[in-house]
Parts: C-alpha cells; sequence; structure tokens
C-alpha cells in the first residue's frame, strides 16, 4: 500500500445558494471528490474522506486528528462562506501535513477579484477596466456600457446571470443592488468584453507547466450576452448550458495559443500560485487577450476544463490525480507552504500601488 491519502472537501449544507437558486454548484464539489477517490484507489492509495461543516474550531480539530501522510484538499470553503477556503491549507501548514493545491494566500487573494484586477494592471496585464459599486456609490459610475456587474468574491459563476450584461443606467442600479443584497461585498463592475473566451490550466511547484488551451464556444441568439453563466456550467435544461461547448484544444493558429499559455503562466507565477491552477482570458476588440478571472484550486472533476487539458496533455485522469500528488509532495513544491518557507513567488506589485491600498479600504 503507497502513502496514506486524506480527501477534505466541504460537505453540502443548506446555504444562502439554496434561496438564489444555486444549489447545484455546492453540490458538484461531490463529483470531484468521487472521481479523486476513484481514481487514488486505482493508484493504490489508501484513501480516507472527510467532510468539514462550520464551526471553523470543530473541522480544525478534524483535521488535526487527520493522521494522512498526504491531504488531497477539494475544500471551497463553508457554504455560503467563500472566504473560508483557506482554512484548510493554512491549518495543515502549520502542521507541517503536505497538500494539494495552493497556499491559502493565494485562495485568499484571488477570491477578491478587485485585487486580483489591481494587481493585474500593476503588472502590466491587461484585463478589463473595473469600478467597485454599491447603491450608494452609483453615481460615481465611469465606464462604458455594456458592463457586466459580479460579486466580488464569489467563485463557481454564483451571480452570473443573463442579466449580469447591462447596458443602461436603470438596468446597472437594478443589477448592483441584486449582488450587493445577495452576496454583501459590494459589485464588481467591468467594461464587458465580447470576444473569443479562452481556459488554460497550469501545473507545478514554482515554474508551472501550462496544458493546452480549451476555448468556450457560444452558440446562443444575438439578444443573448456571451458569457459563462450559472446556468451555462450547472443546469443542464437550461438555454445557456445548452448552447456552451468546451471545445479542447482550442482550435487557434500557434501564435495565439503561445500567447494563451504564456499569459497563463505569467500570472500563475505572479500570485504565487503552486499544484493548479486554471486561468481565464477573452479577446477585446483588437485581439488582445484580457485576464477575466484567475482560478486557483479550480473544478478538478472528469467533465471539468482542467481534467480535459490534461487529458489532451496525454495523461488519464488517474495519472491527472497522481500528477497534482506527487507536486504536493515535491520538497520545492511545498517548502512553500509551510512557516519560514523561502518565499519563491515573482514580485508582485500590488501593496506599492495606490489603488491597492484604496481597494483594501472598501
Amino acid at each position: 500500500m503507497r502513502a496514506r491519502v486524506a480527501i477534505v472537501y466541504n460537505e453540502p449544507v443548506p446555504s444562502r445558494y439554496d434561496a438564489a437558486g444555486e444549489k447545484e454548484a455546492v453540490l458538484g464539489v461531490l463529483s470531484a471528490v468521487a472521481a479523486v477517490h476513484q481514481a487514488l484507489l486505482e493508484l493504490d492509495y489508501g484513501v480516507v474522506r472527510l467532510g468539514l461543516v462550520p464551526p471553523s474550531g470543530s473541522a480544525v480539530r478534524k483535521l488535526r486528528s487527520l493522521g494522512a501522510d498526504v491531504v488531497f484538499n477539494l475544500f471551497e470553503g463553508f457554504c455560503g462562506y467563500p472566504e473560508t477556503e483557506a482554512l484548510v491549507p493554512e491549518t495543515l501548514a502549520g502542521l507541517g501535513i503536505p497538500y494539494t493545491g495552493c497556499p491559502g494566500e493565494v485562495l485568499r487573494l484571488a477570491l477578491d477579484k478587485a485585487k486580483v484586477k489591481v494587481i493585474l494592471k500593476a503588472a502590466g496585464i491587461p484585463t478589463p477596466d473595473f469600478q467597485l459599486l454599491n447603491p450608494e456609490t452609483l453615481p460615481g459610475f465611469h465606464l462604458g456600457y455594456p458592463c457586466i456587474v459580479k460579486p466580488r468574491s464569489e467563485d463557481a459563476s454564483h451571480g452570473i446571470s443573463e442579466a449580469s450584461v447591462v447596458d443602461s443606467p436603470a438596468r446597472l442600479a437594478r443589477q448592483v443592488r441584486f449582488i450587493s443584497d445577495t452576496y454583501g461585498g459590494g459589485a464588481l463592475v467591468e467594461e464587458f468584453i465580447d470576444g473569443r473566451e479562452f481556459n488554460v490550466a497550469v501545473l507545478g511547484s514554482g515554474e508551472g507547466v501550462v496544458l493546452p488551451p480549451s476555448e468556450i464556444v457560444y452558440s446562443l441568439p444575438p439578444e443573448m450576452p456571451r458569457l459563462l453563466t450559472f446556468a451555462a456550467k450547472w443546469q443542464e435544461d437550461s438555454p445557456y448550458f445548452e448552447a456552451t461547448k468546451l471545445v479542447g484544444p482550442a482550435e487557434v493558429d500557434s501564435g495565439v495559443q503561445e500567447s494563451i499559455s504564456q499569459t497563463a503562466l505569467t500570472v500563475f507565477r505572479l500570485f504565487g500560485c503552486r499544484g493548479y491552477a486554471r486561468v481565464d482570458v477573452r479577446m477585446d476588440g483588437s485581439e488582445r487577450l484580457n485576464v477575466i478571472e484567475v482560478n486557483p484550486n479550480p473544478d478538478i472533476s472528469p467533465g471539468s476544463g482542467a481534467a480535459r487539458q490534461a487529458v489532451a496533455a496525454g495523461m488519464s485522469y488517474a495519472q491527472f490525480v497522481e500528477k497534482v500528488i506527487q507536486i504536493a509532495l515535491e520538497k520545492d513544491g511545498y517548502e512553500h507552504q509551510y512557516p519560514g518557507h523561502a518565499e519563491k513567488r515573482q514580485a508582485r506589485p500590488d501593496e506599492d500601488t495606490a489603488e491597492y491600498a484604496r481597494i483594501q479600504t472598501i
């Protein structure tokens, strides 16, 4: 028998997502848990599963008593509280237990989409112009229409629907109020780019290896905005789900593929990602790539973009899971995750910018 692996995840429980009609994403973690569990058994690992629920103190005590050699971290935060996603890696780092995926500091940072965009802009990486707004600050809106209105700190496309793309003050106000009331933290409003959309996963413990990019192809009627809504990801009976396809590898020339890969690799290193992460980009009217999302620890269930890209790179799903485990166990991979580690991420031009300081207070 090989090493003992503990799969740690958030146990689905009733949350604010139920009232928003977004329960499917909460249940989605179970697909990844089942698939990873089966792959680990095929690889002859000893496997235990640990589903966590609040409160945090109880979850930490369970982590302390795991007795595993390595943790396969599929924890996405307690249901309805995405800001708790860093709890597992931060606890395990303190215990000196290797774990898969990104460090807690990366998860915390990437969850705040406004701070991510400040860092991207300071590094000279194209990303759509944006503002943080709430119903009281709407008079300060100064972007050009159309815009997309998102929750500031959610993942899994929570809060993203056909109504998210707005083209008038009335629609902007309605959507900003909805996002602010439903998810809290104000709304991230950014100029909407309608070009080709790609995503690409990066694996590694420092330098990173880029997998073959995928393209999200939309076959929607003109009146429906081309974007990856919650329904497109999770609701199989919706028009968005039926008209949104993931094509991989992306059908692009070698120059575009190289540009996508280099952008993803630069972002992976900039944010100090480890293990695996996904970068989403979109072309603007000049066919320039703009980063629209940075996703440490994305979904890796068999149908996900990351898993399908691994297959395109020549790996079976089990081999992909094995690679994720190996990265966690590499000295250079998890040295970054322990107190007193030597800093490995490249310098970020974040704290030196006035805009970053301003975002900290919003």
